[in-house]
């Protein structure tokens, strides 16, 4: 093993371990990582020696590959937070990519449902079935909270309030937070927790979402299990999991939630991450504007 794959494997075990990053995340980091120390043996540069200028040029290539700028962007910062762990650990004293500027990425704008297209989606579970209330209680569950997918499927049940009416959600970099259910998510829980086998029959780690084989059930079905009630409810196009999310955040805003209480209850570590759901109302009143004005 060559001490620059001995230094990134560090990084990238201080990233899982200690900052708490998603396995996806860490593989992210590691491709773009990658990319990088081969672009340094190419050149015959020293990864512990390099300088700005040095670096420029690896942006430069970048530039050349014609690449998104939120795919340079993600570049960029894995590997300023990479030579910041160095700097951190004492492998090298300088960061080459602390003065690289990060481009500029367009805003985009989340597309959430609307909340008659919400209700629709809601009603197409057959909650006579095990797979259908137990997709009805992850739907209702996901829209009344905002959770993300990852979040959602890796509940357990004692991660639950009933007498409260709020679930204990840990969230990116295993931070926690207590998010309201309100009355209909709270229903088809205890519905769920009560009545279905898929949740009631071996199940000793009281995982809330299993699948019919008996495990736990994969963001990728949960993305499935969406896309099929969309289709039924004559959605189009499908939303993903992460749709509710949006609409959850967008609602509460539209009903003039506080955008500090959205940022709670999202997660979100920073207001500006939050705001993008302003653009989202903003939207709506250009769209407003333009139907009912008569100049419009």
């Amino acid at each position: 093993m060559t001490q620059e794959t001995e230094l990134l494997d560090q990084f990238l075990s201080y990233l899982y371990l200690e900052k708490g990053l998603s396995r996806h995340s860490v593989q992210a980091y590691q491709t773009d990582i990658n990319q990088f120390l081969i672009y340094v043996q190419e050149q015959s540069l020293s990864l512990l020696a390099l300088t700005s200028e040095q670096a420029a040029g690896f942006i430069n290539l970048l530039n050349q590959r014609q690449l998104k700028p939120a795919s340079k962007a993600r570049k960029i910062s894995a590997l300023r937070h990479f030579y910041r762990f160095l700097q951190i650990n004492q492998f090298t004293a300088e960061n080459p990519f602390t003065q690289t500027i990060t481009p500029k990425q367009p805003v985009s704008v989340p597309k959430p449902l609307s909340e008659e297209q919400i209700e629709r989606l809601l009603d197409q579970p057959d909650v006579a079935s095990a797979v259908g209330l137990r997709d009805k209680c992850l739907l209702e569950l996901m829209y009344a909270t905002g959770v993300r997918v990852s979040e959602a499927v890796n509940l357990h049940a004692n991660q639950i309030n009933f007498n409260q009416g709020v679930i204990r959600v840990i969230g990116k970099g295993n931070k926690e937070r207590l998010v309201p259910l309100g009355e209909e998510a709270l229903y088809w829980l205890q519905q769920h927790l009560n009545n279905n086998s898929l949740f009631t029959n071996n199940n000793p780690e009281r995982w809330v979402f299993k699948n019919q084989k008996g495990t736990v059930m994969t963001r990728q079905a949960c993305w499935y299990r969406i896309k099929k009630y969309a289709q039924s409810a004559g959605i189009h196009p499908s939303p993903s999991p992460h749709v509710l999310r949006h609409s959850f955040a967008t609602h509460l805003l539209n009903h003039d939630a506080d955008l500090r209480v959205i940022q709670l209850l999202l997660g979100h570590s920073d207001l500006s991450t939050t705001q993008i759901y302003t653009l989202v109302a903003k939207e709506k009143l250009k769209t407003l504007h333009a139907q009912h004005h008569p100049r419009g």
